[in-house]
């Protein structure tokens, strides 16, 4: 693997994303960043060995589900080794020659432009620019010092490029997280990851009455802990789901090994997806 540290982590975005930080979170300070165009970007990078972990986000407490990591998840099996969370909080941002009053555009990822509405709403002036990641909108105001221009990116992201923040926490909403996962080839558990054990799995289950109840019944029996569940069209197969689920345990757990092992006897297709311990 081409990696002078111990960690290498790939990520979408330029470094001062989200994505960077949650990977600094999961992996130490030490981890070295490999910033990547696209979330496909980030599972090739993992696969053909490019870097040996790969961090995505995969659920926001405001937008939901980042239904495209789903779907990667499936098409590269990479098994998930680790989860954490992080704070979203957006900040206007300039170069050190710009002055608020003169800010009359503001680049960002379109999610984290809509994230700021009431910003807008009271600042009208300021146009809100879509661009391909909040940390990269900095790093092209440092590199091209467009006239009138600011970025809404994270505090990591103005000290990285040498931006100044203008206005902080420009977010709707204060309880604005991003949950990530950690996926790697490799076995070992992370030493800093303290919380209860989760597993994630993936399932089809028949298209007939009652399915998706016995498919329930399989963790409720056992009084496992569901925490999320989520479906996606099944390509291919008009009407038909693919649903994946996350319950507290371990698949080491022995109550956790029979839930799954009647989970395969009631459905079509079943994968573990992995066991982890969330990362503070």
């Amino acid at each position: 693997m081409k990696t002078r540290g111990r960690y290498s982590a790939a990520f979408q975005g330029e470094k001062g994303a989200f994505s960077h930080s949650a990977a600094l979170k999961l992996l130490g300070e030490a981890v070295e960043p490999v910033a990547c165009a696209s979330f496909k970007n980030v599972f090739e990078a993992l696969r053909d060995d490019r870097v040996t972990h790969a961090v995505i986000p995969i659920e926001n407490t405001l937008h939901g589900s980042v239904l495209e990591n789903y779907d990667h998840l499936m098409e590269f099996g990479f098994p998930i080794r680790g989860e954490t969370r992080v704070r979203i909080s957006h900040h206007l941002i300039a170069m050190a020659e710009t002055h608020y009053k003169q800010i009359r555009q503001a680049f960002s990822h379109p999610v984290a432009l809509n994230q700021c509405r009431r910003f807008f709403e009271r600042n009208p002036r300021i146009e809100p620019t879509p661009f391909y990641d909040t940390a990269g909108s900095v790093k092209m105001l440092a590199e091209q010092h467009p006239a009138g221009a600011a970025a809404v990116a994270s505090e990591e992201a103005a000290a990285i490029y040498g931006g100044k923040i203008l206005k902080r926490n420009l977010e709707d909403n204060r309880q604005n997280y991003t949950r990530f996962f950690l996926l790697t080839k490799q076995k070992k558990s992370l030493g800093n990851a303290t919380g209860a054990w989760k597993t994630s799995v993936a399932f089809r289950a028949s298209n007939q009455p009652g399915a998706l109840f016995k498919v329930m019944a399989c963790f409720a029996l056992r009084d496992l802990n569901l925490t999320k569940i989520e479906s996606r069209p099944l390509p291919g197969k008009p009407w038909e789901y693919l649903f994946y689920v996350d319950f507290i345990g371990s698949s080491e757990d022995e109550l956790v090994q029979r839930a799954l092992q009647n989970l395969a006897e009631t459905t079509q297709f079943f994968r573990v997806l992995g066991s982890y311990r969330p990362t503070p």
